[in-house]
């Protein structure tokens, strides 16, 4: 069953069991790519922006108190996810974005017309375009939509999500902070640090990188909104943008404002493509992290082996008993599709010509994507990797006891040259560097024991010399 639904462009038919209309129907028809839709996230955002819309035009008489209040009952029943079904479009459609906010438009102009007893399709009480649109176009409304999906985004869930993980890390830290082992520089060993100071690195890096996105969501607030066309505000009443974007903020509890130069947002889309390199950064540091724990667990027998990993699956469908680094593999993959995603975002970015940039979905797809692969990443190492991880206390302390570079430590005692002699003959005949030393009678044992103590090495550890 189906019926006639009509827009400037003429009629067209659409099912009777859906709430889109006309422009949405011909977006199907004529953009049917890929199977990427448009991210669920810009229809709350867009339902937030209806409702703060209607709120300013009725606050400026523009726009009756009756309709206003039908437009906020559909985007409070959007914005709970009712109606997820009825946004159906694609990602690769017109650059701007214009039939998804059209479709938002006629989903809530036919919920209206179902609410009030009207036939579907009649534009009555409410029209899309005249009413629901108004005070809007989607060059201006489409951006600021795309600012509130990326600030709740991060606001709501990766920001959290990576502070949960970061103090996650830093309890692993702190129960590690006695754990003196070997370090490595180039892959080789080098002077002890303890697995807490390891650990308390990756805390640190995760650390900043919330500082980072803190910062660059902050900088989404300035709205887009109120600039219609092309930032002029043509088709505004005077003060509408401070009014909707008010209501924008308080509907979030969030700073968002009206943008003083729509000229800028709407022309380029900096902020988000700055947001995005943040995304990269932050995967960045997930996918060392990662790498470095499934490195430092290799073996458990032929490797590194110093962290034990927990057992959550089978590694393996011909090998019993293997236990491989899956948590650290899935968030090294999304990582790396993460930094990819922001190339399209920064050419995304760049590619803006005169007065309106027009890849805006290609722009929002990959930033909500890497929001939810950070998310989702973040949240499973922390749950199934890094709660579980165990360290190998008796592998730390055999490494430390046989390595080689603690004749570092004895620089400042023998000298640079002899120091380098020991730790050459006790490679040669397989000897731990005491053995060495005392083997060419550079030092007594108890000399020895005083200077290349490990825990004497974890700080700076050479006393200033008296002024004489």
């Amino acid at each position: 069953m189906s019926r006639i639904e009509t827009d400037g462009m003429g009629q067209i038919e659409v099912a009777d069991d859906v709430l889109w209309g006309a422009q949405t129907q011909r977006s199907l028809k004529y953009f049917s790519i890929g199977r990427e839709l448009m991210p669920q996230e810009m229809i709350e955002a867009y339902a937030i922006m209806k409702r703060a819309c209607a709120s300013a035009n009725a606050a400026s008489g523009r726009l009756s108190q009756d309709r206003a209040d039908l437009i906020h009952t559909v985007c409070d029943e959007i914005m709970t996810g009712q109606h997820n079904g009825m946004f159906p479009l694609h990602v690769w459609m017109t650059g701007s974005g214009t039939q998804f906010n059209m479709n938002v438009n006629e989903v809530i102009a036919n919920r209206a017309s179902q609410l009030t007893g009207q036939p579907l399709g009649s534009k009555t009480p409410l029209h899309p375009n005249d009413h629901v649109n108004m005070a809007q176009s989607t060059n201006c409304n489409f951006p600021t939509a795309m600012h509130i999906a990326t600030v709740l985004g991060v606001h709501r869930r990766l920001i959290p999500a990576l502070t949960r993980l970061r103090d996650a890390i830093a309890a692993k830290a702190e129960e590690w902070k006695d754990l003196v082992k070997v370090g490595r520089t180039h892959l080789q060993d080098a002077v002890p640090i303890t697995l807490g100071q390891e650990w308390h690195g990756y805390a640190g890096m995760l650390t900043d990188n919330i500082a980072r996105l803190e910062a660059a969501r902050d900088g989404l607030l300035p709205l887009a909104l109120g600039g219609t066309a092309l930032g002029t505000g043509v088709n505004t009443d005077p003060g509408f943008d401070t009014r909707a974007c008010g209501e924008i903020a308080h509907l979030t509890q969030l700073g968002f404002t009206a943008g003083e130069n729509k000229f800028a947002l709407q022309g380029a889309h900096d902020a988000l493509v700055h947001l995005s390199g943040c995304l990269r950064t932050a995967a960045g540091s997930l996918f060392k992290i990662a790498n470095d724990i499934r490195l430092l667990a290799c073996g458990p027998r032929a490797g590194f082996g110093e962290l034990l990993l927990p057992e959550n699956e089978p590694g393996s469908s011909i090998m019993p008993g293997k236990i491989n680094p899956t948590q650290a593999e899935a968030l090294s993959m999304l990582a790396l599709q993460v930094m990819s995603n922001d190339v399209a975002v920064g050419l995304g970015g760049a590619s803006g010509m005169i007065d309106m940039n027009v890849y805006k979905p290609l722009m929002i797809h990959n930033i909500m994507q890497g929001i939810t692969l950070l998310h989702d990443g973040s949240e499973n190492f922390r749950q199934h990797l890094v709660e579980g991880i165990r360290a190998n206390e008796d592998k730390l302390k055999q490494d430390l006891d046989r390595s080689l570079v603690l004749v570092t430590a004895l620089s400042p005692a023998i000298g640079y040259d002899k120091a380098a002699q020991v730790a050459h003959h006790a490679m040669e005949k397989n000897l731990s560097p005491k053995e060495a030393a005392l083997k060419l009678g550079f030092m007594t044992a108890d000399d020895y024991d005083r200077v290349a103590n490990p825990r004497l090495m974890l700080s700076p550890n050479i006393k200033a010399p008296q002024g004489q």
